[in-house]
């Protein structure tokens, strides 16, 4: 199809005059006529009635007007659309997330790439890290947010930490009401709580926040009283409330508040968890580009507030750029879209 004689067809139907619509195509009006007959020719219809008198749009003509008006501002706007998906300022990107992110990095890094790039369809799906990296290699997303697994990535992907968190003790307030558990300056000694039974992950479904958690028990000398296994950070947590054991947890799992409940911050030096951003080296998409940039940018952030990238202060959860209330709308925001928990953390 010739855009350049559907750009003459709109001119005439709006001219409805060959002579004038030659003159605000800058030509003359017999070559104007003839691209008009080779379009109806091409279209194998009549768009205009012709007499001496006047120029009319036949019914087919009318109708056609519309399309090819909007087909030629389709066009038009091309170059524009083309520079817009260049700079990844539209398009769409699928980004994987761990259970704990969306506590701590996955509300306000949405937030700000929402905010950046409102034209950007952004799909998001849960997924252990281990499923995140697959899912990665097969190009089934873009992205994601992982608890770096103990084996070297793939060459063929690059990662990004993006915070360092430390993990705090959920205890039952029923335990610490009654003395079973002593907590001395907001702190609690792990040796105190050595033959408490430990709420943990199966080993098959987080083995990195497993063996976090496993290593640090035996750093002390202490063999952990496995109490009950769970895969979902929220039934864990429901656990500790019903008094059914203890459990280990990034400090930004203060945000999800369970009454029964106490976050305790760990004696001495607490393990830490690594949460970052990997991606595909060779990922040519404008978007994931964006996103690294604004990711980095957040690791930036955080770790000028607290002087050590997402290091929370106190043991407590890790400062990110957004106040709370921001954090809480923004998690808010996310659970609106419908991403699904299937609460593994790994």
């Amino acid at each position: 199809m010739n855009l350049r004689r559907l750009k003459f067809f709109v001119t005439v139907a709006e001219e409805l005059h060959f002579g004038r619509a030659a003159e605000r195509l800058c030509m003359t009006q017999p070559p104007l006529s003839q691209a008009i007959l080779a379009l109806e020719e091409e279209l194998s219809v009549t768009l205009f009635k012709r007499t001496k008198r006047n120029v009319a749009l036949t019914p087919v003509g009318e109708h056609l007007l519309s399309h090819v008006s909007k087909l030629l501002q389709e066009v038009e706007a091309l170059p524009a659309l083309a520079r817009q998906l260049a700079r990844g300022e539209i398009g769409s990107l699928k980004l994987g997330f761990v259970t704990t992110a969306d506590y701590n990095l996955l509300p306000e890094l949405i937030s700000l790439y929402g905010a950046t790039y409102p034209e950007v369809k952004v799909t998001l799906k849960e997924m252990t890290s281990d499923l995140q990296v697959e899912a990665l290699m097969q190009g089934e997303i873009n992205a994601g947010l992982i608890i770096p697994l103990h084996q070297t990535l793939h060459a063929s992907l690059s990662y990004q930490p993006l915070l360092h968190e430390p993990l705090v003790a959920a205890v039952p307030e029923e335990w610490v009401r009654a003395g079973r558990v002593e907590i001395v300056s907001g702190r609690l000694k792990i040796e105190d709580v050595a033959e408490e039974p430990l709420v943990l992950f199966p080993r098959r479904s987080a083995p990195a926040f497993h063996d976090i958690i496993t290593t640090y028990f035996a750093s002390h000398g202490i063999e952990p009283v496995i109490g009950q296994e769970a895969i979902q950070m929220q039934t864990i947590i429901s656990l500790v409330s019903a008094g059914m054991g203890f459990a280990l947890v990034p400090g930004s799992l203060r945000r999800l508040g369970r009454m029964g409940v106490r976050y305790v911050g760990l004696e001495g030096k607490p393990p830490v968890i690594e949460t970052g951003l990997v991606w595909r080296k060779e990922d040519p998409s404008p978007t994931v580009l964006r996103l690294v940039e604004i990711a980095r940018g957040l690791g930036e952030h955080a770790g000028d507030e607290d002087g050590g990238i997402g290091q929370g202060r106190g043991g407590g959860a890790p400062g990110l750029g957004l106040p709370e209330a921001a954090m809480v709308q923004a998690r808010h925001d996310l659970n609106g879209q419908g991403h699904g928990h299937a609460g593994r953390i790994d």
